[in-house]
């Protein structure tokens, strides 16, 4: 009758997780809404119409030659990170003017102009846009960042699932573990009234 008792006191006490991760399990499977909500976002480029000679130096470990709306560049990967040059003298680039980077966003925001909308907000290298939708340029890496609500939603999903709850990275692994064990107490439970008939 104990085993009984315990087994169910356990099983009281994992059916909003049960019910979470079934609930998220089915969402992650269905995966409603993924396509703009991790949508990849890049700098629209352009064909290369000049033979600019790339003059390496030593430490470059990788490099990217492009071009876009604002020009052509020279992404380099150093052991300390990367670097935004400008491909004729190999000097680091300005990051963009708050006009250039809505004229890079805008072109950008062309692949799916639904989604994007206009450019609402600029503060510094993020944006934010009349749909909700909040962009941010790594002018060294010359990538964007995209996420809105969907995202965000998307990503609390995810947290619920791996019982993420506090925002706490200490309290919510040991709430994970917590989690774990009781399930394989309840298993072992269950396993043992089950073989105990």
């Amino acid at each position: 009758m104990r085993i009984r008792n315990t087994h169910r006191i356990i099983g009281i006490i994992l059916l909003i997780p049960f019910f979470g991760w079934a609930l998220t399990a089915l969402i992650f499977f269905i995966k409603p809404g993924y396509e703009g909500a991790f949508e990849v976002l890049a700098p629209k480029t352009y064909a290369i119409s000049t033979q600019l000679p790339i003059n390496a130096e030593p430490g470059w470990q990788e490099a990217r030659y492009l071009r876009t709306i604002l020009g052509d560049h020279l992404l380099v990967k150093t052991s300390a990170g990367w670097l935004h040059l400008d491909p004729k003298d190999n000097r680091p680039r300005t990051p963009p003017t708050e006009s250039e980077l809505r004229t890079l966003l805008r072109d950008a925001f062309s692949a799916n102009p639904a989604r994007y909308g206009e450019i609402a907000t600029v503060n510094e290298n993020t944006v934010v846009t009349n749909t909700g939708i909040e962009v941010v340029l790594d002018w060294n890496r010359m990538t964007l960042q995209q996420k809105g609500k969907d995202t965000d939603r998307i990503n609390l999903l995810y947290r619920i699932h791996y019982l993420q709850w506090t925002g706490v990275k200490v309290i919510d692994r040991v709430v994970g573990l917590v989690g774990i064990g009781l399930i394989l107490v309840l298993t072992s439970l269950g396993a043992m009234l089950a073989f105990k008939r």
